[in-house]
């Protein structure tokens, strides 16, 4: 499946601790607001600022990634594996609340804002994979981690209506 190694400090030095699945709180393992680094091996990684998964996360992607300069820098309390099959994802985009309105399949990652849809979607439907929902064109912003099968009837209830701009299916590591 897959692994991620969180460091204490940047480029991979200090203190270790690897983990092989989720970890709602890392005060469990005396790991609390410390990463400042990270290696994924295999599946993707979300990591949190909150315990229980809650707050603003970010996206670790199978590879090296430094938190030092970033606004994750020591802040990370929960970490989470992305477990779903990310081969041939689709989710379906609606204008209108309620999966109403023009509708639109993505298969791969998508610029909204450089065609007609961009700041009008407001529900969606997931196939397959897990899709990243971004705000901004450049991936920042608002951000939305939408998961396989879920069933988003009215993005208000994420304060997201109409902010659509980028979104990418998140990539399966190989695990090497």
């Amino acid at each position: 499946m897959g692994k991620i190694i969180i460091y204490e400090y940047a480029d991979f030095q200090g203190l270790s601790k690897e983990f092989t699945s989720d970890i709602a709180s890392l005060k469990d393992a005396d790991w609390n607001d410390l990463a400042s680094s990270a290696k994924v091996i295999g599946q993707p990684w979300v990591a949190y600022e909150r315990e229980n998964y809650g707050g603003r996360f970010l996206v670790l992607e199978e590879g090296e990634h430094n938190f030092v300069g970033k606004d994750m820098n020591n802040t990370i309390s929960s970490l989470q594996m992305i477990t779903e099959d990310l081969s041939n994802p689709e989710i379906t985009l609606y204008e209108h609340p309620n999966y109403q309105g023009k509708s639109r399949i993505i298969t791969e990652a998508t610029n909204l804002a450089a065609g007609h849809d961009n700041n009008i979607m407001s529900s969606h439907k997931v196939q397959r994979g897990v899709w990243l929902l971004c705000e901004c064109r450049d991936g920042s912003g608002i951000q939305y981690l939408a998961r396989e099968h879920e069933h988003l009837p009215d993005y208000n209830a994420i304060k997201f209506n109409d902010k659509l701009s980028f979104l990418r299916p998140l990539r399966p590591g190989c695990g090497c």
